[in-house]
């Protein structure tokens, strides 16, 4: 059973200032989405930027302070219950990280909250409990990829705006913009972290995508290069070829 207490969105302009020295008697999520802000968590002082997300543990000294004449937003949700207690104790967490604003992370928030919002007589608790499991579980992604590959949160983020749009096209000018980077920088960066280019991560995801169709739809080779961001379907031949060691008609008839 998951139990979510108060889950929202705040906005300050005028300061904010909060200490909590037993702490909570239930563990806190905290997603700074604009301005900056200063936590303390047990003895660890914090600069909160857009996109830092804390985690709080029940018990823990917390404290939040927020300078006047500035505006902080931020998403949080506190929850318990058994599930939670198995999930938060299975893995180390930092006591922040850093996540991109797009992400289906911030998406799942805000279906959280406005689930939160509705009337007794129309919540559905089992919904609620799946949305927040699935967010506990994209977060424990984040913080995986993060500690196992020690890579810059600038290079996740490419890598995650290359997932989103592999299929519909972009240009590596697009994945720089993304990035608030130069083309030169964002390329340089995403070969010595992935040790790949831009474009054969991004083929990567295409050629998952285009077996997936290829096994579970009846579109046709031309249809499902088209509708997998290779555009004409020899390029994608051409492409599948390189790497599979067959044409993509023969995979299709073999698999």
């Amino acid at each position: 059973m998951i139990q979510i207490g108060y889950c929202g969105y705040a906005y300050h302009t005028n300061g904010y200032f909060a200490t909590h020295k037993n702490g909570y008697d239930s563990y806190l999520f905290r997603l700074q989405t604009e301005g900056v802000s200063q936590a303390v968590i047990k003895d660890k002082k914090i600069h909160l930027e857009k996109g830092d997300i804390i985690f709080v543990a029940p018990g823990e000294y917390y404290q939040l302070q927020i300078e006047g004449g500035q505006a902080s937003g931020d998403y949080h949700i506190f929850f318990s219950g058994e599930w939670v207690d198995q999930w938060w104790n299975r893995f180390n967490k930092p006591t922040t990280i850093k996540i991109d604003l797009t992400d289906k992370i911030v998406s799942l928030w805000r279906y959280l909250i406005a689930e939160k919002r509705r009337p007794l007589s129309d919540k559905n608790d089992e919904l609620m409990g799946y949305l927040f499991r699935s967010l506990c579980l994209l977060i424990e992604r984040a913080i995986k990829d993060q500690a196992a590959h020690c890579r810059p949160f600038v290079v996740t983020k490419m890598m995650r705006y290359i997932e989103e749009n592999a299929t519909t096209g972009f240009t590596v000018d697009d994945v720089a913009n993304h990035a608030t980077l130069s083309v030169s920088r964002s390329v340089h960066l995403f070969k010595q972290y992935t040790n790949k280019t831009i474009i054969e991560y991004a083929q990567e995801i295409r050629l998952a995508a285009a077996i997936d169709q290829m096994k579970y739809t009846n579109m046709t080779l031309e249809h499902i290069a088209e509708n997998c961001g290779f555009g004409a379907y020899p390029y994608f031949h051409r492409v599948f070829k390189k790497v599979y060691g067959v044409s993509p008609g023969i995979y299709r008839k073999t698999s």
